[in-house]
Parts: C-alpha cells; structure tokens; sequence
C-alpha cells in the first residue's frame, strides 16, 4: 500500500496523538518527556506545523517507539495463514515484524519423557501459553504444572521438555529464531535415531 505524501503526514500526526493519549499522558507531559513545547506539540497533532525529521525522532523516543514505526505505512498481508506440519501436530505461523520469530500450536497428549537424558537444551527463549489442559513442564531439575491460561517464558539453555498430564493438552508457543532451530534439530535427530532402531 502506498501514501503520497499528504496522506503519510496525516498519519503520522493521528499516530503521534494515539500513542499520546494510549499511554494516559496530556499534551504538557508528553511536550516535557519530548522537550519540546506544548504549543508545538499542540500544532503538530494538528497539522499547523511541519514535521521535522528532528522532531518525530525525539517524539517517537519520548513515546517508546521508534521512527520506523511511527512512519510506518505497509499494511499489506496483514493476515496470514499457518503452515502445518501434520507429522508433528503442529501448526506454524511465522511474525513477519521480526522473521526469526515462530508461533507454533501444538496440541500434546504424551506425558513428558521420564528419562532425563531426553530434555534439549540449546540457544535461545521460549515463551508458552497453554490454551486447554494441564502442561508439564521440566525444566533443570524443576517440574513445573503449567494449567490452562498460565504461561512459562524461559531461557532455553536449560534442559527442558514438555508434555501433557492427565489428558491431551493444547499449547501456544513463541520461539525466538534459536529456540526454533534448537527444536527442529532435536525433532531431526530424534526421527533418525527411531529411523535406525
């Protein structure tokens, strides 16, 4: 999608208000944070003033963004559909913000293996939430009872596995770009070493 330049500035100045009154502050305290003046301030929001190049790099800092995505226009393939591993019983869906970010779903009905020489550990951080049933979660030494709309966020370096209890269990799974190769090559090499037995 494109803007000429006209419709680009009016976006970014609804932008600039929206994210003014989503964080609760008037035009004074955001002038304050921004060191810039309330009158300013007040005629940018409006289109009474020029925007600076200057200006929207301190205003975007002073409302915890950044000037890429205060100007930020591209609003194609805004849905998108997952890619499904059914051998796995896993549905993926890839962040297109950040392209080494993976949401996986998976739906897990074998307890976690009791033989801890089977947790992975490897690079990375995961963060899950279960969405049905009850999770376990073994982590180090730890075993964690995760139920239905708790989540877990944990560095992946320490040894970990996870798997259901007392019934299937379903779970919604962010994996940074580490975690995400970390777990495809567990999965790869767990299938070759069934594949020789």
């Amino acid at each position: 999608m494109t803007h000429d330049d006209g419709e680009l500035d009016s976006l970014v100045r609804k932008r600039i208000r929206a994210l003014r009154v989503a964080q609760g502050w008037s035009l004074e305290e955001l002038a304050v944070r921004a060191k810039v003046s309330q009158s300013t301030l007040s005629r940018i929001e409006n289109g009474r003033r020029r925007l600076a190049l200057d200006q929207l790099v301190t205003l975007a800092r002073a409302l915890d963004t950044s000037l890429d995505q205060l100007v930020e226009t591209d609003t194609d393939d805004v849905v998108s559909s997952p890619m499904i591993d059914a051998a796995r019983g896993l549905k993926r869906w890839p962040i297109k913000a950040d392209p080494g970010m993976t949401v996986v779903r998976q739906r897990m009905t074998d307890p976690p293996p009791g033989d801890p020489s089977r947790m992975r550990a490897h690079p990375g951080r995961e963060w899950l939430v279960v969405l049905s049933g009850t999770a376990i979660l073994l982590l180090g030494n730890r075993r964690l009872r995760i139920e239905t709309d708790q989540a877990a966020e944990f560095p992946t370096m320490l040894p970990h596995a996870i798997g259901a209890e007392g019934g299937p269990c379903e779970i919604l799974g962010i994996f940074d770009r580490d975690a995400r190769r970390g777990h495809q090559r567990g999965e790869d090499t767990g299938r070759a070493s069934r594949a020789r037995r």
